[in-house]
């Protein structure tokens, strides 16, 4: 608590006073005036100039007044990447605005008239919270120093450099596009970016372009109307609806087909959606974080990507390093996924022996920090307990290390010359592989592997693969 003729942590607490009646503004600072410096402003005009100039920690700002309103001058500030607190004025009978005030980012609001105790209990409780805050963004700061945002964990430069880039962005209502390879993290990434974000409260909802044929994309995105189609039995939300005053996370944007994508733009152009089979349009407020395992400039020059919906999408690039450009950090993520992985099947610590640590710090990792944890969490589950040496990953040593195997009947994946030949015989040892793991079972197989079970029926066809059972 904070004591008369002190300031809070002995650090000087400004205060502006912004109300257009003179006699208000000369009680509130009689009664506040001995324990925070008080500035004052007769109108929204005259605050604007203090505000920059003196960045007053709380504002205390009455919603009346003439020329301009206090909830227009709310708005216009919390729009702004650094704002300060803001304490609402209002008059009697006038708490319908105040709630509107409460939801543009107002901490509180104080209806005339009101007792002095409770005015300096407000302003109290306001500051505290400011502290509270600065302390809390503080120890953010220092856990991004030592490696650490949200459940991401990196120590080395690379990913320190995208955590505090990351940390800037996030509470700046801008699209962010993430760029990386498979399993580096950039769903993980947009978590975090949202939960840092003004929209936390809201939803958080993911979608995956890479995992559903392009004619159900669109109806994922946008929603649709009941008897839109075949099969719309009933009117469904989309996507974009559902993430309304949240954040929307489309993953691998780059497979987006060129249609859905025009759609998208426009949406994000205007604000606003049609479903599927309407006439109607509807408003959404909708922060767009979107990621992509390719590189959208060389899309671009093969027509495959708009360039429009690029510079749209890409207001602020994260680009998240494969697991081969910061092998310092593997220590630290073994440590890590070995606690969190004896955890939860149930085992006690374990750790990881120096000669098998060196074997994971030489290893290829292709699939990245997702393969990393898969391999430990294989290698714990099949450990007959204790710690983890180097033959407790014999068995994973080639997918480590990226290599297929020559036991596997696959054959070189690097024979052919042509590259289409190459992807479509990785493409057959590969589901073949994920299918043989998933006894055949198709539904199971397009879980694991990220595909809508429809995508991979039609990839099973493609490549004349059978499956031995559904």
């Amino acid at each position: 608590m904070n004591h008369p003729g002190a300031f809070p942590k002995g650090k000087s607490r400004t205060l502006l006073i912004i109300d257009d009646d003179q006699t208000a503004r000369y009680g509130m600072r009689r009664a506040l005036e001995s324990r925070y410096r008080i500035l004052e402003a007769e109108k929204v005009a005259a605050a604007r100039p203090i505000v920059a100039r003196e960045h007053p920690y709380l504002l205390l700002l009455d919603i009346e007044m003439p020329e301009e309103s206090g909830l227009d001058f709310l708005r216009e500030l919390k729009a702004q990447a650094e704002s300060p607190m803001v304490i609402m004025i209002t008059a009697y009978g006038s708490e319908k605005i105040a709630v509107e005030a409460m939801k543009s980012g107002a901490y509180d609001y104080l209806p005339k008239p009101f007792e002095i105790d409770e005015l300096r209990m407000v302003v109290e409780r306001a500051l505290e919270h400011s502290e509270l805050a600065e302390e809390n963004e503080r120890l953010r700061r220092q856990l991004i120093a030592e490696g650490q945002f949200g459940s991401m964990i990196g120590s080395s430069r690379p990913m320190r450099e995208v955590f505090e880039l990351a940390e800037r962005v996030a509470p700046a209502d801008v699209t962010v596009l993430i760029q990386g390879e498979s399993g580096t993290g950039k769903e993980l990434l947009a978590q975090e970016i949202h939960r840092r974000s003004g929209r936390s409260q809201g939803p958080f909802v993911a979608l995956n372009c890479a995992a559903l044929p392009e004619h159900l994309i669109e109806s994922e995105l946008f929603g649709y109307e009941k008897g839109a189609f075949t099969g719309a039995m009933a009117t469904k939300r989309g996507k974009l609806d559902l993430a309304h005053r949240g954040t929307l996370f489309l993953d691998e944007i780059g497979d987006m087909s060129l249609t859905t994508q025009a759609k998208l733009l426009r949406v994000l152009e205007t604000r606003r959606v049609e479903r599927l089979g309407s006439t109607a349009s509807f408003e959404v407020d909708v922060r767009v974080v979107s990621a992509t395992n390719k590189d959208l400039a060389t899309e671009i020059t093969k027509q495959t990507f708009r360039e429009d919906l690029f510079y749209r999408l890409r207001v602020v690039l994260l680009s998240l390093p494969p697991l081969r450009e910061h092998r310092e950090d593997i220590p630290l993520l073994v440590g890590e996924f070995c606690r969190m992985l004896a955890e939860k099947h149930g085992r006690p610590p374990v750790k990881v022996l120096p000669d098998a640590l060196e074997f994971l710090m030489a290893a290829e990792w292709k699939g990245n920090v997702r393969e990393l944890k898969n391999v430990l969490e294989s290698a714990l589950v099949l450990s007959r307990g204790g710690d983890l040496g180097r033959e407790n990953f014999a068995g994973t040593a080639r997918a480590a290390t990226g290599m297929p195997s020559a036991a596997s009947g696959e054959g070189d994946l690097l024979a052919p010359d042509d590259f289409r030949d190459a992807r479509r015989q990785f493409e057959i040892a590969f589901i073949r592989r994920k299918l043989r793991e998933h006894s055949g079972n198709v539904t199971h197989t397009a879980a694991a592997i990220g595909l809508h079970r429809q995508s991979l029926q039609e990839k099973l066809r493609e490549l004349g693969i059978q499956a031995e059972r559904e």
